[in-house]
């Protein structure tokens, strides 16, 4: 027997049946209101409060940024977080510094006599060929520096010939100054817009090894130049090489090396804690080697050289191409004190990347625009 109900039956369990199915809708519509990962669109930044970012943080002090690796050929790597990402225009580009100061430091590659191969011929007590020394020079003049500082430069007949070279071409570097070690043959030089107002020199250029005494092999640059109402001192070396040779471990030549620039760093401070000084030069060694440890100093303290890790047009940071090892790295720096880091534009400096670089010398010349 089949049950049908009455329609007066239905009628009156219709109140229910609706009261039920809107109790329903109630709670799915409140179980959706409490949903876990909806954004709130208020917050700063549009991101969610979680427990980290409600936190304060604590506080550590910013480490250096890990340099890249050598490479057998030169790719573009990302540049570090400490440093703003560097200019691809050239600096000829730029307007003429008529502020502040425009420093090139460079490795013009024996720009000496010596005996060579020019034109695979072997030639004997030969000079740098012209056609390199007109690359240098053509480098140079395009990015009109105020001051530069040169590595493996021959005698002083040979850094006049330069100044003589650059004046020709319309950058007038007056001012020199040129310095030497236990090497004969390889120098370093200086030539500046403005007048040279004071040099130093090192107390002790020595150091033991291996029962035998040495003396650094190029010396220190140390010149004061005054320009536009500021005072800024360059002291320039050219360490060691990695090439081997008899006389002892050309990794604890260059360390010791290190040691005798650090000591003369640390004697300026002595006298002047706020001394405005410019370190650069050829280091021969790479960002975390116990050489430029040593030279740097001790990270965040009162004497720490802070190094510029600039780039080129296209981000990449080798400075050298060491073709025997087939090997492109950094090992040439610009390095500043506390003093005067804040005046480094870091924006318009950088690894100059001419397509003629090659043709000069095997490194590239680092360039540091000062406001």
């Amino acid at each position: 027997m089949r049950f049908t109900p009455s329609l007066k039956s239905i009628e009156k369990s219709a109140p229910r049946i609706l009261g039920a199915f809107f109790c329903v809708l109630l709670s799915l519509s409140a179980a959706s209101c409490k949903k876990k990962g909806t954004p709130d669109w208020n917050t700063p930044g549009g991101t969610l409060p979680t427990e980290q970012s409600e936190a304060a943080p604590t506080p550590t002090a910013p480490q250096p940024s890990a340099e890249q690796k050598p490479s057998v050929a030169p790719a573009a790597n990302v540049a570090e977080k400490t440093e703003p990402t560097q200019p691809t225009i050239p600096a000829a580009d730029l307007p003429a510094t008529s502020q502040g100061l425009r420093f090139i430091a460079y490795n013009v590659e024996n720009w000496l006599s010596m005996d060579r191969y020019v034109n695979r011929t072997s030639q004997k007590n030969a000079p740098k060929p012209d056609s390199e020394k007109q690359a240098v020079i053509s480098i140079l003049a395009r990015h009109q520096p105020d001051v530069i500082g040169l590595c493996e430069i021959g005698t002083l007949d040979d850094l006049a010939e330069i100044q003589s070279m650059l004046k020709e071409k319309g950058v007038d570097l007056p001012h020199s100054r040129f310095v030497g070690g236990s090497d004969p043959v390889r120098h370093l030089g200086l030539l500046s817009k403005f007048p040279i107002s004071a040099t130093g020199s090192v107390e002790n250029s020595d150091y033991q090894l291996s029962g035998k005494t040495f003396s650094i092999n190029r010396g220190i640059m140390d010149a004061t130049i005054d320009a536009r109402g500021k005072s800024y001192r360059f002291i320039g070396v050219h360490l060691k090489s990695k090439r081997e040779v008899e006389e002892g471990d050309q990794e604890a030549m260059r360390r010791n090396e290190a040691k005798l620039l650090r000591k003369h760093l640390d004697a300026i401070f002595e006298k002047d804690h706020d001394a405005r000084l410019i370190v650069y030069g050829d280091f021969n060694d790479t960002r975390n080697s116990a050489s430029l440890k040593t030279a740097f100093g001790r990270y965040n303290s009162p004497g720490y050289l802070k190094p510029l890790f600039l780039k080129d047009s296209v981000g990449t940071s080798w400075t050298q191409f060491w073709s025997y090892q087939d090997v492109y790295s950094r090992i040439d720096f610009v390095t500043v004190s506390k003093s005067i880091a804040n005046e480094v534009d870091l924006n318009s400096s950088h690894l100059l990347d001419d397509s003629n670089w090659n043709e000069a010398s095997d490194h590239r010349a680092v360039m540091v625009n000062f406001d």
